[in-house]
């Protein structure tokens, strides 16, 4: 029988009991829809940010391109750090640890904000030389830091509110962080025409702006999100000591540090393909370029359900349930290779509209056609290995979850697609990048047949 103070300590509210009991494929749907929607929503902040600035002119808009990398490493940081906190919360709600759940919840939040003020301190005293070793010149270098000086104060108005989104996905609401996303992107609009232009007497900040206006929106989503009453519950600053704050951040550092590192790892082989397309020409390049944003567009779905299958796994593999636990890795592998074929599908019949509106010129339109046609198809099987990575870290399996990643991105993917395109030009880069999809998709099945078979 639980003590009295222990019972005293757990959170008032009863567990949500969904993502243990629901039926498994509607409990994904309801969880997965509000992420997707938060996810289109938050397509819009650099949207948005970069059409008002282009109104600034060339100069404005290239220093704040320089800037994409940086901001992309701390948010993948974040990201790292929110799917650290999601899988150990997940897994102590399973275990239905509810004192560990509101301790884990207290210090991941602290380590966020931690980080983030980290984050500015390291970058306000680095900013200068790091854009410069990055190639910017005196010209773009007074809008880099009017941009990025604003940005980085605010790191931790930007990292924080991923991580307290995180934990109310391991509980399994999902519609919370939708809306708080949708409320960030719509301040975001309202903020970028205030602030960038000047509205009455409120002068124009041009670039500066733009950052003010993206740290206020994260910051008001952080507020919003500290003051949500499930979130609320969770905190404990009270039952704070050092010795459990540092085992609580090495518990979730084993997680989120190989995450984080993980999601660095796309856009660095991203920019390798953009290399080896580029040996093929300007109108290569381009159409590239459309093609990888379609992608994007084309794979929101999958992106979503990685999201909530993992504190799905987390769950049900920290109370034991481990046949749950294979039929909802294996049943999302199998809605993922069928749905993205029916993307692939709706793609080709769009794709005379998309090449028509997207390339001016014939041989973009060529290298779009020829892109549109052989990428998407492996699509449904990039979504298998994109869910095995997510499943290997809600089962607490983050260097299985890392390498996965490093194989397919740059010993199949980087390699096939440089060899592809010796032989066969822009068509077998592509043909490349399909045939890497589908050779990883077999190996994330076997390495994910190998993790659950330690649980029988």
């Amino acid at each position: 029988m639980p003590s009295p103070s222990s019972t005293a300590s757990a959170p008032r509210r009863p567990m949500r009991r969904e993502l243990l009991e629901g039926p498994i494929a509607l409990t994904l749907l309801r969880k997965t829809l509000p992420v997707i929607g938060g996810m289109i929503a938050m397509m819009s902040f650099n949207l948005v940010d970069t059409w008002f600035i282009s109104r600034l002119g060339t100069e404005p808009l290239a220093a704040v391109s320089f800037t994409f990398p940086v901001v992309f490493t701390v948010i993948s940081l974040a990201i790292g750090m929110g799917i650290g906190t999601s899988a150990v919360v997940a897994r102590r709600l399973g275990q239905g640890d509810l004192e560990a759940v509101r301790r884990r919840a207290t210090d991941a939040g602290l380590l966020a904000l931690a980080v983030g003020l980290v984050m500015t301190l390291l970058g306000l005293a680095t900013l200068e030389p790091l854009f410069r070793l990055l190639g910017a010149d005196d010209t773009l270098m007074p809008h880099i830091r009017d941009y990025m000086g604003i940005w980085y104060l605010g790191a931790a108005a930007v990292i924080v509110p991923r991580v307290l989104n995180s934990i109310l996905r391991a509980h399994g609401n999902t519609v919370t962080q939708g809306l708080m996303m949708a409320l960030a992107a719509g301040v975001n609009v309202l903020l970028d025409w205030w602030l960038i232009f000047g509205v009455g007497p409120f002068p124009a900040m041009g670039v500066a702006g733009a950052a003010l206006a993206t740290v206020l929106s994260w910051g008001l989503m952080a507020v919003a999100l500290a003051f949500q009453r499930e979130l609320r519950e969770l905190f404990d600053p009270a039952g704070l000591t050092w010795r459990g704050l540092l085992a609580s951040w090495q518990e979730l550092g084993r997680i989120a540090g190989p995450a984080a590192i993980t999601s660095v790892f796309t856009p660095i082989a991203m920019g390798l393909l953009t290399r080896i397309v580029a040996g093929h020409g300007h109108d290569a390049v381009a159409g590239f370029g459309v093609g990888t944003r379609i992608e994007a567009i084309a794979q929101i779905a999958v992106l979503g359900l990685s999201m909530t299958l993992s504190p799905l796994v987390s769950q049900n593999a920290g109370a034991g349930q481990h046949e749950r636990v294979r039929r909802a890795i294996f049943g999302c592998f199998a809605f993922v290779l069928a749905w993205q074929l029916l993307v692939w599908g709706l793609l080709q019949a769009l794709a005379p509209w998309l090449v028509a509106g997207y390339a001016e010129r014939e041989a973009v339109g060529e290298v779009l056609r020829s892109f549109l046609w052989l990428v998407p198809l492996g699509l449904g099987a990039q979504g298998v290995v994109i869910l095995a990575v997510s499943s290997c870290n809600a089962l607490h399996r983050p260097a299985r979850a890392m390498r996965l990643s490093v194989v397919r991105l740059f010993v199949l993917s980087v390699p096939l697609a440089w060899l592809g395109g010796r032989l066969a030009g822009t068509t077998g880069i592509f043909a490349g990048m399909l045939a890497a999809n589908l050779l990883m998709a077999l190996v994330a099945g076997w390495q994910i047949r190998r993790v659950l078979a330690r649980y029988r």
